[in-house]
């Protein structure tokens, strides 16, 4: 094992005291006992440390006495000081071999191969060197102790490392040529990795040194080229857990690596994005260039996206205005991605984009500008109404005159675009008219244009594109605009069954839903439902077939769950529905039979937290069961004997009460058979009014003209469902839903034993009279009768008859 290394640092002789080659006496100053670094010589002619013998004169004065030479005590008449040049270069000679003797018996224990105990004092001596005179620094190197203790880093000991760290942090210290020696080979990439050691002893003096080697500017990027070090120095700056001087060494680090441009991309990508964003802002347009081309390529956080958007946001569309095409295209490409952030786009609104935007869009002739900006325009375009922005209200001058995205003749300018550019544009510009529909304030100004320029054709011939993204976006875009141009559509699609069999093929096409499909199947869905010349191609497609398939796959789970399932599941049912409104057509009848959908749309019923569903299937409930008075199968009664003239015939087993025929949800659609009744008086119960209207509906039918009405107020009365159709109609819910209730309630009293015991209920008088006094004329007639019977009005018509009969 190597011997253990036995130098002490106190002093200058206690150091010399290892070597042959002492200190001579000459060297020595009189007065500190120490060998001299700046001799100088007196009046006397004596030499002493200039240090010292300043501090001596000025004791002098202090006590009041003339300067006097130390040694001999001559009074001296000039204090001046002589540098005795000769000397002081003697020393440093000696100084330096001394050094070297030192360094070179320290060289010895700078390998892995040392004691930790030798290593260790190797390097502390090294510092000690170092610290105590600059120009130590240099003779480190020139002895090649700098690739040694480099060397060490990768020693087994955390002590030795610890201290190697240390030491080339001192060597490096406003050296340059020492800095640039550390950082060769694959040094800065090691110090790197300490960067991330679990220790915060080492991570800490690894980014101290970091910190040396980068205010040496060429340095700064080799440092940025490691892979990850930008990043970890982010990550190190921005922690809370990190230590505070770690933490502000990382942040000086990465102030000095922003000197480099190469390292502003790296920078940005990491999150750190002002530096870039001060370049943009203050540098030259060759700079601004650069910094936006790299703007351009980041992939942003939203967060992100809004800084830029409010700090350069006015810059960029001054240059989208003012710029080169290069510039104009790279400021393009980063507004694409600034855009699809909401905060983003609203500051961007307020910036002013709109003008330049659209002059660009549809600039013609001469000014064209190239349809790559075009394809870019029209993504920012599309990005910036799908923010919540008030767009109705944001006015900009275009042609020299003030209009807003939906001005007539704006969206004709789009909708001519897009019937006459390429696929890309087309995909971006109806992505736009989509985001301009999505509000209701919004669609109807674009309805009126599509309406005033013709172009629903041409809008539905774009479901048949061969780009996937065009089709979702052009079915996207009839779909927003089908409620206020229903009948349009409806004529537009039914007019070629080739639009239908393209909807169905989409709808049909796989057992993972897509955007599309779910796209086609809302288009179908909010066309009018009572259309039945659309509802009559459909069927002859086989469009209901298909969709009752669909739907039974997707409870049984062979159409693979993901968040477009519930709406596609929706959108079947809105369709299927249709037939149910034309049930009484012996094919349509047959269907229902055939696929059950009663049953089908009672287990849809109970779909919680899909209030639509709900709606649609209380609804197709009530279209059914407004039919079963007509498909019930009334037994034949045999034909009476002579016998039998005076007997009680015998009950027929199995018969409906309130059919009083043989019933089945499958083939009657009967509510009792199906167990249906508990489950709409379950929902009566909703948050949502038009849930318990359409449940409420479906429960009346019960209770209609050509079935057994007091049969089917036991039925409800049994289903203990008679309390919440009368708290229905207390809770004042809508007037739709008044209507129905007061309907309800008023054949529910004409149980007399019902009638009576409601009577004493004042809530419910009040809420019959209520809408005596403020329903229409249907309403209040009923609401007269329903009064009557609580005894709450005089039922002159029976007094009438009872005077006539006395």
């Amino acid at each position: 094992m190597a011997s253990s290394l036995n130098l002490s640092f106190d002093s200058d002789e206690q150091s010399s005291e290892n070597y042959e080659e002492k200190a001579f006496d000459a060297f020595m100053c009189p007065l500190t006992r120490q060998v001299m670094w700046d001799p100088v010589t007196i009046e006397s002619g004596q030499t002493f440390e200039r240090e010292a013998i300043i501090k001596w004169f000025k004791e002098c004065r202090e006590t009041g006495r003339n300067p006097t030479c130390p040694l001999t005590q001559i009074a001296l008449k000039s204090t001046e000081l002589t540098p005795c040049i000769a000397l002081r270069k003697a020393i440093e000679e000696w100084r330096k071999r001394r050094e070297e003797r030192e360094l070179e018996k320290a060289r010895v224990h700078l390998t892995l191969l040392s004691s930790e105990q030798n290593a260790v004092a190797a390097l502390r001596h090294v510092i000690t060197i170092c610290q105590r005179n600059e120009a130590s620094k240099d003779l480190v190197r020139d002895q090649g102790l700098i690739p040694m203790i480099v060397d060490m880093l990768r020693s087994s000991n955390r002590q030795v490392r610890l201290k190697a760290l240390e030491a080339l942090r001192v060597i490096a210290e406003e050296n340059d040529d020492n800095k640039e020696t550390v950082s060769e080979g694959d040094t800065i990439r090691t110090i790197i990795k300490f960067l991330s050691n679990e220790y915060f002893q080492e991570r800490a003096l690894a980014v101290t040194l970091l910190y040396e080697l980068s205010t040496l500017e060429p340095l700064c990027e080799k440092i940025g080229a490691v892979y990850g070090a930008i990043l970890i120095l982010v990550g190190m700056a921005s922690s809370k857990a990190e230590n505070i001087v770690a933490v502000e060494k990382a942040e000086s680090t990465l102030k000095n690596l922003e000197k480099c441009e190469t390292n502003i991309k790296p920078m940005a990508e990491n999150g750190r994005l002002m530096p870039l964003l001060k370049k943009l802002l203050e540098g030259t347009p060759e700079v601004q260039l650069s910094m936006i081309e790299c703007l351009s390529e980041l992939v942003l956080a939203n967060d992100a996206k809004a800084t830029v958007a409010s700090k350069v946001g006015p810059i960029l569309i001054n240059i989208m205005q003012t710029g080169t095409l290069q510039a104009r295209e790279a400021t393009l490409k980063a507004l694409k991605e600034i855009s699809s952030n909401e905060a983003s786009s609203k500051n961007l609104i307020e910036a002013g984009i709109f003008p330049p935007l659209i002059n660009d869009l549809f600039s013609v002739g001469v000014y064209k500008f190239p349809m790559r900006l075009k394809e870019l325009s029209a993504s920012i375009l599309a990005n910036l109404v799908n923010s919540d922005a008030q767009l109705e209200t944001i006015a900009f001058e275009h042609n020299g005159r003030m209009v807003t995205l939906l001005s007539e003749d704006v969206v004709h300018s789009l909708l001519h675009l897009i019937s006459n550019t390429g696929p890309a544009i087309e995909c971006r510009l109806l992505q736009v008219l989509v985001g301009l529909t999505d509000s209701a304030a919004s669609a109807k100004e674009v309805v009126a244009a599509v309406r005033s320029s013709g172009a629903i054709i041409s809008l539905i011939q774009f479901i048949e594109a061969v780009h996937r993204d065009i089709r979702v976006a052009a079915l996207k875009l009839l779909g927003n605009i089908s409620s206020y141009m229903g009948p349009d559509l409806s004529d537009a699609l039914g007019g070629s069954t080739g639009h239908l069999s393209s909807l169905m093929r989409v709808i049909s096409d796989t057992n993972i839903i897509t955007e599309e499909q779910t796209a086609a199947i809302k288009l179908l869905a909010d066309l009018p439902e009572r259309e039945p010349g659309l509802t009559r191609q459909l069927f002859d497609l086989g469009a209901f077939q298909t969709l009752a398939i669909k739907l039974s796959e997707i409870k049984h789970g062979v159409i693979l769950s993901n968040r477009h399932v519930s709406i596609f599941q929706e959108g079947i049912a809105r369709i299927l529905s249709r037939i149910t409104y034309g049930i009484s057509e012996p094919d349509y009848l047959n269907f229902a039979m055939q696929y059950d959908l009663g049953m089908v749309f009672l287990d849809l019923l109970q779909t919680t937290g899909q209030d639509n569903l709900q709606i649609v299937s209380a609804t197709v409930l009530e279209n059914l069961s407004r039919e079963s008075k007509n498909l019930t199968r009334v037994p034949e009664l045999p034909p009476v004997k002579c016998c039998q003239i005076f007997s009680k015939p015998l009950p027929v087993k199995g018969l409906c009460r309130v059919h009083h025929g043989f019933c089945s949800m499958k083939e009657t659609f009967c509510l009792l058979q199906g167990r249906a009744v508990e489950r709409l008086i379950a929902c009566l119960d909703h948050q949502n009014e038009k849930v318990v209207e359409a449940s409420l509906g479906a429960l009346c039918t019960l209770l209609s003209d050509g079935v057994d009405i007091i049969e089917g107020v036991f039925v409800l009365y049994d289903a203990e469902g008679i309390r919440p159709i009368l708290d229905v109609l207390v809770e004042n819910r809508s007037r739709e839903v008044r209507q129905k209730a007061v309907w309800a309630v008023e054949r529910i009293l004409r149980m007399d034993d019902i009638a009576r015991e409601v009577s004493s209920d004042q809530s419910i008088g009040s809420a019959l009279v209520e809408a005596f006094r403020t329903g229409d004329y249907k309403t209040r007639q009923i609401a007269e009768r329903a009064l009557k019977h609580v005894d709450k009005l005089p039922n002159f018509s029976s007094t009438y008859h009872q005077i006539q009969r006395a």
